[in-house]
């Protein structure tokens, strides 16, 4: 279902008037080396305890979410997926790799729709219980990383609306957060349900700054 296009004013940052500067090029790439770092240890995690069983030492979510996108103060919905990998090196520590993908339709002429989409990818922390005997388990996580957001316009539909092509794409990365938790509950030695989760996302986009949130749930495999 389409949505309508936000004013001008609140889709800057999806509709940039000038191209990504240097320094902002820098941040990103010094996010990603971060982020596969974090990433890169949470995996090697795994093995490092791996001589311990008390508790479990690797998460695998996958599961459906819901973003309140932020458009200078007016919020869009947009749906999308997550999936997330955590190495705990401890009982209640662990490093996380999270990424999610939205997406939402705007109208844009009377039959063509502009098609927008984002994708984060973050790092960081989870505190949580990971004992294989606990069953209802609160969990907070802190990352940051990256945002990458795009919005485009199908050619071919504008032909065939209005007999001309419209041509529309524009693109823009930039920062990106995640404060947050929820709470699994244990549905087997191997499966987790994660009941509810909520998240504070903050982008940097377009030189301002969009208070995102998110909701979610779905599995946890071990």
């Amino acid at each position: 279902m389409s949505g309508k296009l936000p004013s001008e004013s609140g889709i800057l940052w999806l509709f940039p008037r000038h191209n990504l500067k240097l320094q902002n090029l820098e941040r990103i790439l010094f996010m990603r080396k971060l982020l596969f770092s974090v990433i890169i240890l949470a995996c090697a995690a795994s093995f490092s305890y791996a001589q311990s069983d008390d508790y479990n030492k690797v998460d695998v979510y996958a599961g459906f979410s819901h973003a309140r996108v932020d458009f200078g103060g007016d919020y869009e919905g947009f749906n999308g997926v997550e999936g997330a990998v955590t190495g705990n090196i401890s009982r209640y520590v662990g490093l996380k790799g999270d990424y999610a993908f939205h997406r939402k339709s705007f109208n844009f002429i009377p039959g063509v729709d502009i098609d927008a989409r984002t994708h984060t990818l973050v790092g960081g922390v989870q505190f949580k219980d990971n004992s294989k005997e606990t069953k209802l388990k609160p969990f907070a996580h802190l990352m940051a990383g990256f945002t990458h957001a795009k919005a485009d316009v199908d050619p071919v539909a504008c032909i065939a609306v209005i007999g001309q092509p419209c041509p529309f794409s524009q693109s823009d990365s930039g920062f990106a957060g995640v404060i947050g938790g929820g709470v699994d509950i244990k549905i087997s030695p191997r499966v987790d349900f994660r009941a509810i989760q909520l998240d504070y996302n903050p982008t940097r986009l377009g030189g301002e700054t969009q208070h995102n949130f998110r909701v979610g749930i779905g599995i946890v495999f071990r």
